[in-house]
């Protein structure tokens, strides 16, 4: 084996690993909801900021990290992230309260944004165009791996030594990440090296980032409209910052001037708005009506990641050789059929119907993403991947954000800032069947936003 296809494997499978990490995570802790609420005694409210304040974090920090990283390195930015969330992982093992968890939960955010905003970067750097396809599948295919060993795994995990185990047991596999990087990854990937770092630009987009997204979680008070209109004027403000400036963190007429890129960027954006808070519902819905241990739990949720670990590949294979509009598309389509059919959840719904919707959800999402990834690499520049890879990563999380910020507005107009106990359990479903009838029109939407951004060839 050569020595560059020997340095383009190992960094396959470094950040293949690491791709792996963050959404096992997020799964597995869907399933250890109801236990840390327990034990910590979170109303519904702050169960939900549980995976908000981690996504709120990772999501303001991407597109400064991924544009640090074309300028300092991708390797060592890559490295860092990972020594972070690492140590993120271990404090919320030893957290004794709400609190100091979600403390630990904005650390892993930090950490996640700096990985994903270099991982992709480094593998569409290091592969040529006409296998750039084929190693996004497959990295791909490692995140929802660990979206889908995450529920099994972790309802294991906190059924027979509790919740906190989940954090512990990833401690290991970040150090082992860690080595690996120091040991084996060659090159540091700075296109952009000696070019300023905007940070003007940074501090305004993170202030109006986290104003947006704090502002949806605490609607319908009046606080929570303030701070949206708020947010809406500093990204506005931001936007209006880079134009002005010769190097911005985020290059803004990328949106204006290719249509690929920004079109991609918002199909990205309204699918994972309309799938991010599935599994956090289903979870609940499995655990609360349905009464099934956090096990039990895991193994129905698994086969909605089973389908998009199976599909990823494929699709980015076909991407390489067929318009990823195409394929995108198709897969949004059948997302927002399998949402439409959760709408008619009830206590009496069969588990077979449920695992039927989420094996349709599996395959609409593992069509979708890898060809969208695509298009979004391969429609810009070598010295733009960082910015690029960071976008995609900020389109992911604000959209998981606001999928979350959703599900977390309904159950305080529904429910109350109370624990879910069987009294609220028809408020619940409610909320829940209202969260997939909003996330199936938004998904519908982002069918026409996939079909119209042009050929990417």
């Amino acid at each position: 084996m050569s020595r560059d296809r020997a340095q383009r494997w190992t960094t396959l499978l470094v950040t293949t690993l690491a791709s792996f990490l963050t959404p096992f995570m997020g799964s597995a802790i869907n399933v250890a909801l109801p236990s840390m609420a327990q034990e910590l005694s979170m109303d519904a409210v702050l169960l939900g900021w549980m995976a908000t304040s981690y996504l709120l974090a990772a999501a303001v920090f991407l597109v400064p990290f991924g544009r640090l990283a074309d300028i300092v390195g991708r390797k060592k930015v890559f490295a860092y992230g990972t020594a972070v969330f690492t140590v993120g992982a271990l404090l919320a093992a030893l957290a004794q309260s709400s609190t100091l968890l979600i403390v630990a939960r904005v650390l892993q955010g930090m950490g996640s944004a700096m990985i994903f905003g270099t991982g992709v970067a480094i593998l569409t750097s290091v592969f040529p165009p006409d296998r750039r396809g084929q190693v996004l599948g497959v990295n791909v295919a490692a995140v929802y791996v660990g979206l889908s060993m995450g529920p099994f795994i972790g309802g294991y995990l906190t059924q027979n030594l509790g919740w906190r185990s989940i954090f512990s047991a990833l401690v290991p596999l970040g150090l082992l990440i860690i080595v690996l990087v120091l040991w084996q990854l060659k090159g540091e990937w700075a296109e952009a090296r000696g070019e300023p770092f905007d940070l003007t630009g940074s501090i305004i987009y993170s202030l109006g980032l986290v104003a947006l997204m704090y502002g949806f979680g605490l609607l319908p008070a009046l606080s929570g409209f303030a701070l949206i209109l708020a947010g809406a004027i500093g990204l506005a403000l931001f936007a209006a910052w880079e134009l002005r400036i010769a190097h911005p963190v985020l290059n803004v007429q990328l949106f204006a001037a290719n249509r690929t890129f920004a079109l991609s960027n918002l199909a990205a954006l309204i699918n994972y708005a309309a799938t991010s808070a599935v599994t956090f519902l289903l979870s609940l819905y499995l655990q609360y009506i349905k009464a099934l241990s956090p096990q039990q739990a895991g193994l129905v949720l698994i086969a909605q990641p089973i389908m998009q670990v199976l599909f990823s590949p494929v699709a980015g294979w076909l991407s390489d050789r067929i318009e990823p509009r195409i394929i995108a598309s198709s897969g949004m389509a059948l997302t927002a059929i399998g949402l439409v059919l959760l709408v008619f959840l009830g206590p009496a719904t069969p588990l077979w119907a449920i695992v039927a919707c989420l094996l349709l959800l599996g395959v609409g999402f593992g069509l979708f993403s890898s060809p969208n990834m695509n298009a979004i690499m391969g429609s810009v520049e070598r010295r733009f991947y960082g910015v690029a890879s960071g976008t995609l990563g900020t389109m992911r999380l604000v959209g998981q954000m606001l999928s979350m910020g959703i599900a977390t507005l309904l159950f305080a107009l529904y429910i109350g800032r109370v624990e879910i106990t069987p009294e609220q359990y028809s408020l619940f479903l409610l909320s829940a069947k209202t969260a997939f009838g909003i996330f199936a029109v938004l998904c519908m939407g982002g069918i026409f936003a996939s079909l119209t951004r042009g050929n990417l060839r």
